[in-house]
């Protein structure tokens, strides 16, 4: 069995949302294990169905907001995140989930599961729907907001190995999210990775994306710095989002527009779901030595559900050491 802990405690709608997400991903996933770290008088209200699920009771959160992530982790090892965090460093767990605070993760996952050797900076890469249907690797989307173009190798570097032995892509091509085309735009930090990129034999680069392009994008795997795939990442959400409502709006008006609305409710259900982070569920933490989920901030329990099948399936292909040996061979 697929062990996997849960911050039932993390995110804006904890620790409901967790909650029911936990039990519908064992209703769904029959080879997991789940664990529920958190405040026990808080979860029972909410879990009607404990199959597969055994809760330990934690004390304190560590607050969306918390501006100090490594502190807060410090004296907080008691807190749900750090709980489920130890549990895998300990061997306890196989994986772990959490929506709680973006950085007290990373800082967390620092500290109690550990880096890969060979990994100076770890990314957070979710795999974003695009229009051809093809997956693609969106990083970093904010575990380093300020980066080294030599660490950025790395991170690409990484998720060409995910990309090749996770997503079946046998040729995965690198793009650096940029403000044109062209060589040698951007900032001084875009031209160096460019020209790391160019010269390093493991990479396949494409080139400067434009963020128009995420979409439908020329290659497999975008990347930038935290700060800049972080808002590249939300901004896509929030049009989708609005567009979404924009066009039921319009459908709306009028008799033919609401007969139209009313044949169409299916393709713009499907649209939704296409382009929802809810579907999209969670993104794997690149760099370390355990497999740590983040899932939205704002996740309801099918979000959380995604993410724990994320994670499940990341265990049951075995990525951190199939990636940790190849990274760390060619390290050498």
């Amino acid at each position: 069995m697929i062990k996997i802990a849960i911050d039932a405690m993390g995110g804006d709608f904890a620790p409901k949302e967790q909650i029911e997400g936990a039990m519908w991903a064992v209703r769904e996933i029959p080879d997991i294990e789940l664990t529920l770290y958190g405040d026990k008088a808080l979860i029972m209200p909410f879990l009607t169905d404990d199959t597969r699920i055994t809760i330990v009771q934690s004390d304190g959160v560590i607050e969306m907001g918390e501006k100090d992530p490594i502190r807060a982790i410090r004296s907080n090892r008691k807190s749900s995140m750090a709980m489920s965090l130890s549990s895998v460093r300990n061997g306890d767990n196989d994986a772990i989930v959490s929506s709680g605070a973006t950085q007290a993760l990373i800082a967390g996952a620092h500290i109690l599961v550990g880096r890969m050797k060979s990994m100076k900076r770890t990314a957070i890469a979710p795999v974003l729907p695009t229009v051809n249907h093809e997956p693609m690797i969106l990083l970093d989307c904010g575990a380093n907001l300020e980066i080294k173009p030599e660490f950025m190798l790395q991170q690409a570097t990484f998720a060409t190995v995910y990309a090749k032995e996770i997503l079946g892509i046998k040729n995965p091509q690198v793009g650096l999210i940029n403000i044109g085309t062209e060589p040698g735009k951007g900032r001084v930090l875009d031209q160096e990775v460019g020209a790391l990129f160019e010269k390093d034999p493991h990479i396949n680069f494409y080139g400067n994306v434009e963020p128009k392009q995420v979409l439908e994008p020329p290659c497999h795997i975008l990347i930038s710095d935290g700060f800049t795939a972080n808002i590249v990442m939300k901004t896509i959400e929030g049009t989708a989002k609005g567009m979404g409502k924009i066009l039921k709006e319009e459908m709306a008006k009028g008799i033919l527009g609401k007969l139209g609305l009313i044949l169409s409710i299916k393709n713009l259900k499907r649209f939704k779901n296409r382009m929802s982070p809810e579907v999209i569920g969670g993104a794997m933490i690149y760099g370390l030595q355990g497999v740590v989920i983040k899932a939205q901030g704002s996740s309801k329990a099918l979000g959380f559900y995604h993410a724990i099948k994320q994670a499940a399936y990341v265990v049951r292909q075995d990525v951190v050491n199939k990636v940790a040996h190849i990274i760390e061979s060619e390290g050498e």
